[in-house]
C-alpha cells in the first residue's frame, strides 16, 4: 500500500471521482421526479440533500487528487515543458466546476503522458448503452403518440440509468485502450469523457457520439 502522497496513483483517483458525478447528479434529478409522481412527503429533500453532500464530498476528493497529481509531475524532471500545471490554479478551478475542471485536466494531462488502458471490451458496454437509448427514444415516443404514461416513465428510466451509469465510463475506458493500441486513430479519453458528460445534459448528442465513436473504433481496430 502506498505510504507517501507522490506513491499514490492519483491519476486513478481522479477518473474515478469524476465517474461518480454523474450518477450522483442523476440521484438528485430522480428526487424532484418521484415526489411528483409517488408523492412520498421527504422523498424529494432526502434525495437532493444525499446529492447535495455526496457533490461536496466528490469535489473536495477531486481537489484534493488534482492538486497532489500536479504538484507531483511539476517536482519530477520529466516533466513536460510545455505543461507544467499549478496545483493552486487546478485544485481553484475544482472549487468552482469539479467535473468541468477534472475533464480538462485529463484532457491536458493525457496528451503529455497518456492514460493506462484497462479491458478492452469497454466498447461492449457502449454499444449497449447506444442500443438502449435508441429503444428509450423509440419507447418514449410511442408512449407519448398512444398515452401510455407507464412506458413513458420505463423507457425514461431505463435510457437515463444506463446513460448516467455506464456511458461517460465505457467511452473514457476504451477511448484509453484504442489510444494505446490503435494506429490510425488515438482519441483523446478525457475528452470523451467531457462529450460524455455533455451527452447527459443534451440526450440526443449521446447516440451520435456513441454511433460515431463506435464507427471510427471499427474502423481503426476492429472488434477486439
Amino acid at each position: 500500500m502506498p505510504t507517501h502522497v507522490d506513491e499514490i496513483d492519483w491519476t486513478r483517483v481522479i477518473e474515478r471521482l469524476l465517474y461518480l458525478f454523474p450518477p450522483i447528479i442523476g440521484v438528485g434529478i430522480v428526487g424532484v421526479i418521484q415526489e411528483v409522481q409517488l408523492g412520498i412527503p421527504g422523498l424529494q429533500y432526502g434525495l437532493l440533500l444525499f446529492s447535495s453532500f455526496g457533490y461536496s464530498i466528490l469535489t473536495l476528493g477531486l481537489l484534493v487528487s488534482i492538486f497532489f497529481d500536479a504538484r507531483r509531475i511539476r517536482r519530477r524532471p520529466w516533466a513536460s515543458e510545455n505543461w507544467e500545471p499549478n496545483p493552486w490554479l487546478n485544485a481553484l478551478a475544482t472549487l468552482i466546476s469539479a467535473p468541468v475542471a477534472g475533464v480538462w485536466y485529463l484532457i491536458r494531462r493525457h496528451k503529455r503522458f497518456g492514460t493506462r488502458p484497462g479491458w478492452s471490451g469497454w466498447w461492449l458496454v457502449v454499444a449497449v448503452s447506444l442500443g438502449t437509448t435508441l429503444f428509450g427514444f423509440v419507447a418514449a415516443t410511442v408512449a407519448i403518440l398512444f398515452t401510455v404514461p407507464g412506458l413513458f416513465g420505463a423507457a425514461v428510466a431505463l435510457a437515463g440509468t444506463i446513460a448516467f451509469g455506464s456511458f461517460p465510463i465505457a467511452i473514457h475506458q476504451d477511448a484509453a485502450y484504442v489510444c494505446t493500441y490503435g494506429n490510425s486513430w488515438r482519441p483523446n479519453p478525457g475528452l470523451y469523457l467531457g462529450i460524455a458528460f455533455l451527452s447527459l445534459i443534451v440526450p440526443p448528442v449521446q447516440p451520435l457520439v456513441a454511433g460515431y465513436y463506435l464507427a471510427r473504433r471499427r474502423k481503426a481496430i476492429g472488434v477486439r
